[in-house]
């Protein structure tokens, strides 16, 4: 699925590595994995001077070898069978991730407008950042995400070097061990797409359930128990038994999330789970399942919204044959959780902080997106990209505050009723807010939902009511 068969027969991913300094890439060819990657798949600034920390830098050098970079793309999709969608990892922070990562995603949202795009996105360490202009790069990639993506996974520096430093009892963090992190979360989410079973064996399947409504789409991780490779082997969890129960007990945890809580105790306490998926490998016996759940829903630990199900879906997954593990269950727990909002409500505190003194502003100004002339031909500063961008960002945060509140479908602008016309024909018909555009619905004959909710490319995925139609 993420590899193809070359002519000599070796196994080749389907990745393509850009980067506007030749740094992290000339590690990739002078590594053991060098003769892993398509050569054709590489691209490096020919100038090689990176973007400077600037999104401004990084979207414009993106915009400026479109077709270079949409060449390697098409010719990894057309390699494919049946193309369902793309994966970008990327950081926000700096200027290369966030500013030609925005540029990437735009790019593939208009050349491939019906395919999904979901992304691992590594936010910055909120206190510890090099990056004087982080809250800049991070609102504008922000905008990009909520507008350009289908499903962003949330992975949070300031909550990775905590697990690091708690968990797995690393005094002086590396950026590998921190890789390797982020690297087990990606391989156990897409796990039930390279060994597929019965359910959430495609990205559409994987995704439609953890996100009912289109702008909050941004999911927590947490995985358990956590353990660097054989060669680190002196870095070893602390957790020394597991069990199905155990386990998914633990991935309810916030200590085990990848996105640290930005709240106060009472805005925590109303915070509520959307959504969660939890991807289950190891030795397991299917019926352990159902008891750890009525445990769960038992002991109240976790609290859903109240115009959704409060249900934890479990998918069982193999594990890799390849890679050993002194474990005998591990979890991954995919959650789409209100809670998110505070880490876009310090994003956005550090914005307006800069941006209300219009502190390094100038940075961005010699970039199309940040200057227009003035009555005497003059570039001056255009704030209008900035304010675009932060209101972007604040309606997401509003959203997820929304779906807190038990009334949350009757007044998201998001909501549509769906409704069958029982006739010969089978027709599907849906009634959309006059503030949404008409998209059409899909939907399973026989049941369907009252209150569903309309989503960009998944149409109508959420179940809150059901009912029977003869």
């Amino acid at each position: 699925m993420f590899f193809y068969q070359a002519d000599d027969e070796r196994y080749i991913p389907r990745a393509c590595l850009f980067d506007l300094e030749p740094r992290v890439i000339n590690q990739i060819q002078n590594s053991e994995i060098k003769s892993l990657f398509n050569p054709e798949n590489i691209f490096v600034s020919k100038d090689g001077g990176g973007a400077g920390n600037n999104w401004g830098s990084g979207y414009h050098q993106g915009e400026s070898v479109l077709e270079e970079i949409l060449d390697m793309i098409d010719r990894e999709a057309g390699y494919s069978d049946s193309l369902e969608g793309f994966t970008l990892a990327h950081s926000i922070a700096g200027g290369t991730g966030s500013g030609m990562g925005s540029f990437i995603l735009e790019a593939l949202n208009d050349r491939y407008p019906k395919k999904l795009i979901q992304t691992y996105s590594v936010f910055p360490n909120q206190s510890e950042s090099d990056v004087v202009v982080h809250p800049y790069n991070s609102v504008l990639a922000l905008k990009r995400l909520t507008l350009n993506a289908d499903a962003v996974v949330v992975l949070d520096n300031t909550a990775l070097n905590r697990i690091a430093t708690e968990q797995l009892r690393i005094d002086n963090l590396k950026i590998d061990q921190t890789n390797t992190v982020v690297a087990t979360v990606m391989a156990a989410s897409t796990a039930t797409l390279r060994y597929p079973g019965y359910m959430n064996n495609d990205l559409m399947g994987l995704l439609a359930s953890l996100i009912p409504v289109p702008q909050c789409h941004f999911l927590m991780a947490g995985y358990t128990p956590l353990t660097l490779d054989a060669a680190e082997s002196s870095h070893t969890s602390i957790v020394r038994k597991t069990t199905v129960l155990d386990v998914m007990r633990r991935l309810l945890q916030p200590k085990n999330l990848m996105v640290s809580p930005h709240a106060r105790e009472k805005d925590q306490e109303r915070s509520r789970y959307i959504s969660i998926l939890n991807i289950i490998q190891g030795d397991v016996d299917p019926s352990q399942l159902h008891q750890s759940l009525m445990r769960i829903r038992e002991r109240k630990l976790a609290s859903f919204i109240e115009w959704g199900p409060a249900s934890i879906q479990v998918a069982l997954s193999r594990s890799s044959p390849y890679v050993k593990s002194s474990h005998r269950v591990s979890g991954l727990m995919l959650a789409n959780h209100t809670s998110i909002r505070h880490l876009f409500n310090r994003t956005l505190s550090q914005f307006d902080k800069m941006y209300k003194k219009k502190a390094l502003v100038h940075n961005y100004q010699g970039y199309p997106l940040f200057h227009r002339q003035d009555a005497n031909g003059t570039a001056v500063f255009d704030p209008e990209e900035f304010e675009d961008a932060r209101e972007v960002v604040g309606a997401v945060s509003s959203e997820y505050a929304a779906c807190e509140q038990a009334d949350f479908v009757r007044i998201s602008s998001y909501t549509c009723v769906c409704y069958m016309r029982t006739n010969a024909n089978k027709n599907i018909s849906c009634r959309l807010n006059p503030s949404v555009q008409q998209m059409g619905c899909l939907a399973p004959w026989g049941k369907w939902t009252l209150g569903a909710v309309l989503y960009r490319k998944l149409i109508c995925i959420r179940v809150i009511y059901t009912y029977i139609i003869d």
